[in-house]
């Protein structure tokens, strides 16, 4: 009798249910593929990589151009006192200047006032200078005393007629003839050009202004130069 109550009881607790492993899971179905995103990624890096490799070879690829370091009024020229050199990356679409052209570029005139700091392109000279409508260049020799001293291209000047006093003229008289010859010829004129004494050796401090003025204005003021009566003053340009 207690040897089947054991035997009973033994078979009992083999009939209770049995629990799964905890290593025993259900498979996972496999991740989906994409090859073609996958390539298009790939793709996308290799031209990102190329497009830097470009730039840094073009940012390495530089010219040494023309730069204007002051101003050049419509007519004047390039010289080693308004210019100097400068590296931009080049560019063919753009026709700069090269400083090996220097030479060359120095004898063209410049179609339209340039301001400083433009680099200079080719299209901004030409080799025959041509006048703005309605304009004439008046050449003028001037003595020391007759300008300001400083004065330079791009200045913007009014001219004035002086005359001379004759010897043994009373006061009043001087008076007048200083009121009757000295008066204003040019209200506003451009200085294109300015040329020192060509004496290399003796300096008389004389000089020769090339200047913009109206067209109804040259006949007068070349008229006065012509006579040695011209006197410039520098004016607040417009």
């Amino acid at each position: 009798m207690k040897i089947q109550e054991r035997t009973g009881a033994g078979a009992g607790r083999s009939a209770a249910p049995v629990q799964p492993s905890v290593g025993d899971r259900l498979p996972s179905p496999p991740r989906e593929r994409k090859p073609a995103l996958a390539a298009l990624a790939v793709l996308l890096i290799l031209l990102g990589a190329l497009g830097a490799t470009m730039l840094v070879l073009r940012a390495g690829d530089r010219v040494e151009v023309v730069k204007v370091t002051a101003p050049i009024p419509a007519g004047g020229s390039i010289n080693k006192s308004n210019s100097t050199s400068v590296m931009v990356a080049d560019d063919p679409g753009i026709h700069y200047v090269k400083w090996e052209q220097f030479d060359t570029i120095k004898t063209y005139k410049a179609v339209s006032a340039i301001p400083a700091g433009s680099v200079v392109v080719g299209e901004m000279f030409a080799k025959e200078a041509k006048l703005p409508a309605g304009k004439a260049s008046v050449g003028v020799a001037l003595k020391e005393g007759q300008y300001p001293s400083d004065i330079k291209s791009g200045d913007s000047v009014a001219a004035y007629r002086v005359g001379t006093r004759s010897a043994g003229s009373s006061d009043a008289s001087d008076n007048d003839s200083s009121s009757s010859s000295s008066n204003a010829l040019i209200a506003e004129a451009r200085v294109e050009i300015v040329t020192k004494d060509s004496d290399s050796t003796v300096s008389t401090g004389s000089k020769s202004l090339t200047l913009l003025v109206d067209e109804a204005d040259a006949a007068a003021l070349a008229s006065a130069a012509s006579a040695g009566e011209v006197a410039i003053v520098r004016v607040p340009g417009k």
